[in-house]
């Protein structure tokens, strides 16, 4: 399955106990058994595995490989509910907002996965969501990157420029960090897991917040503890970023501002 494609056409299809949202031009309809699949293995790790917050799961689709999303809440929240959310309407539901805020992105020409279907669950006052996306073939984290030592100048340049890209677009990513950023051939880069991101107007505390998160990330993951990785790496990765927002190369390659 392929990560992107063109405009996404968006329309709704209720269920008994909630709604499927899609996009019409895959020629079907997804249903309940999509959420509901079992645990397929990832070609790439071979792990198989279901559990856990921002966890994934392969599936397999009319398209191809999907990649499986279920919503789990995170922090003290966790405690009272590992994934149950308040009721404030179809519109506001975690999945409904992503797969919406996803298809403007692609619109945009941004890198990030075509969403392909979301659904919610309504239990009352509390609802649970999940999402299906286009799986990136071959694509490698860049947390997988680091730990296999493979992080270069030119990688680093790529990212860079990739964040300055939506940056420009006033994206704000809410949880930007090293498993959310995807490598391909070619030093090709994409974001994925936009939950609770939304556009923002471009200001410098926000912009500089998303890095400030990135490098902790990797330093978590043992960045710090290379002694070449700012040289090598992360201040190449910082120059890329400010030279692409401060020439304006991104605009034009992303088309200009997101609505």
């Amino acid at each position: 399955m392929n990560a992107g494609r063109g405009m996404i056409n968006t329309q709704v299809q209720f269920t008994a106990s909630g709604a499927i949202m899609f996009d019409r031009a895959l020629g079907f309809v997804p249903d309940d058994a999509w959420f509901d699949a079992p645990c397929r293995s990832s070609a790439s790790s071979g792990d198989a595995s279901c559990g856990g917050r921002g966890g994934v799961v392969f599936i397999d689709t009319p398209l191809g490989v999907g990649v499986l999303r279920h919503y789990h809440r995170g922090g003290l929240a966790a405690r009272i509910s590992a994934d149950q959310y308040v009721w404030l309407g179809a519109r506001r539901t975690r999945a409904f907002r992503e797969f919406h805020l996803l298809a403007k992105l692609i619109q945009a020409g941004l890198p990030v996965p075509a969403p392909v279907a979301a659904r919610y669950v309504r239990h009352g006052l509390q609802y649970r969501a999940d999402l299906v996306t286009r799986r990136i073939d071959a694509a490698r984290t860049l947390a997988e990157r680091l730990a296999q030592g493979t992080l270069d100048p030119a990688l680093a340049h790529a990212i860079g420029r990739t964040i300055a890209l939506f940056h420009a677009a006033g994206v704000w990513h809410a949880d930007l960090n090293a498993h959310n950023i995807l490598t391909g051939a070619g030093d090709a880069v994409w974001l994925i897991d936009f939950d609770r991101g939304r556009f923002r107007k471009p200001r410098l505390a926000w912009q500089q917040a998303n890095l400030t998160r990135l490098r902790r990330s990797l330093d978590k993951l043992g960045a710090s503890g290379q002694a070449d990785f700012d040289a090598a790496f992360w201040h190449p990765l910082l120059a890329a970023y400010h030279r692409a927002l401060s020439l304006g190369e991104v605009a034009t390659q992303a088309g200009g501002t997101c609505p």
